[in-house]
C-alpha cells in the first residue's frame, strides 16, 4: 500500500483473521455492535471507508475485511479492470454459476461470529456491495447475522435471463434463508433502476422467494429522473451516492443506518 492510500485508512485499526487457513488484513472503526462492510471492486476505495465512518458514527463497529485490491486506493478505469480480472478467476467467487454460494462466504461467517463475540449484541449487521452485493443474504444462514443489506448485488453476472433471476446462493442456503425471513429475520436491498448489473428481474425474484420480508429500495436512474443520476449509476452507497438532503441515495443509506440500529439493539 502507497502512502496516499495508507493515508485513506489512518483512522482505522489494522488486525487480521485466519479461518481455515486463508488469512485476510481486517479495517476497524467504532464502538458498539460490529457490522460488516464487505468492500466492492475495485477494492476498499476512499468512499468504502467513509461509508464505514458513517457506520461507526452511527454507534457501530464497521469491520472493513480487505478481500481484494489496495486498500485506500482510489477507482480508476484501470484498476477496476484488473481486480475485476483477479475476482473473476479466484476460486473463491462464483461469477457465474446459478445455485452456487461463493466460497469465500464460509470465511464471511466466521468473521462474523468472531467480531460478535468481541463487539457483544444480539448480532451483526453485513453490507456486500456490487459484486459481493449478495454475500450479506448468504452470510445470513448463520444465525449471528441479523440485519444484511444487499447493495446492488451483481452476482451471478446477469448474462442470460435465468441468470438475471439467480440470487448467487445454493437451493440449500436459499431454504435457510426462507426460514429466518420468516422468523422475522427482514433483507434490504438496494439498486438503480437502470443497472443493467442487477437487473429488476433479481428483485422480483427477492420479492418472490423473500416476501414481506425483502425490502427493495429502487432508485429512479431513468434519464428523466430528477436528482440527475447518470443512467449508468451503481454504487447506491459509494460512488453515486448524493448527500444532498432528500436524494434517494441519502434517504437510502438513513434507511440502512436506522435498520442496524434497530436490528442491533441501539434504538427501543
Amino acid at each position: 500500500m502507497d502512502h496516499d492510500a495508507a493515508s485513506v485508512l489512518a483512522d482505522f485499526t489494522t488486525s487480521t483473521f485466519e479461518h481455515e487457513g486463508e488469512t485476510r488484513t481486517i479495517y476497524s472503526l467504532g464502538e458498539g455492535p460490529a457490522v460488516i462492510v464487505i468492500h466492492e471492486i475495485p477494492g476498499i476505495t476512499p468512499l468504502v471507508a467513509e461509508f464505514g465512518r458513517k457506520v461507526a458514527a452511527a454507534g457501530m463497529t464497521a469491520v472493513l475485511p480487505d478481500l481484494f485490491g489496495t486498500p485506500g486506493r482510489p477507482p480508476s478505469g484501470s484498476y477496476l479492470a484488473s481486480s475485476m480480472a483477479s475476482a473473476c478467476i479466484s476460486r473463491e467467487f462464483t461469477v457465474l454459476a446459478m445455485h452456487r454460494t461463493s466460497p469465500v462466504i464460509g470465511w464471511l461467517r466466521a468473521l462474523s461470529r468472531e467480531w460478535h463475540d468481541r463487539c457483544g449484541g444480539p448480532g451483526v449487521g453485513a453490507v456486500g456491495m456490487c459484486l459481493t452485493g449478495g454475500f450479506a443474504l448468504a452470510m445470513m444462514v448463520d444465525p449471528v447475522v441479523v440485519a444484511p443489506v444487499l447493495s446492488q448485488p451483481s452476482l451471478p453476472f446477469p448474462l442470460g435471463a435465468a441468470r438475471k433471476r439467480s440470487l448467487g446462493v445454493s437451493d440449500s442456503d436459499l431454504a435457510v434463508i426462507k426460514e429466518r425471513v420468516a422468523s422475522g429475520t427482514p433483507v434490504i436491498g438496494l439498486r438503480f433502476t437502470c443497472d443493467r448489473a442487477v437487473p429488476a428481474e433479481r428483485f422480483a425474484r427477492l420479492r418472490e422467494e423473500l416476501g414481506d420480508g425483502f425490502v427493495g429500495v429502487e432508485i429512479d436512474s431513468s434519464d428523466t429522473n430528477p436528482w440527475g443520476y447518470p443512467k449508468a449509476a451503481h454504487s447506491v452507497l459509494t460512488e453515486d451516492y448524493s448527500d444532498v438532503e432528500g436524494s434517494p441515495t441519502r434517504l437510502a443509506l438513513e434507511q440502512v443506518l436506522a435498520f442496524f440500529a434497530e436490528r442491533l439493539g441501539l434504538t427501543p
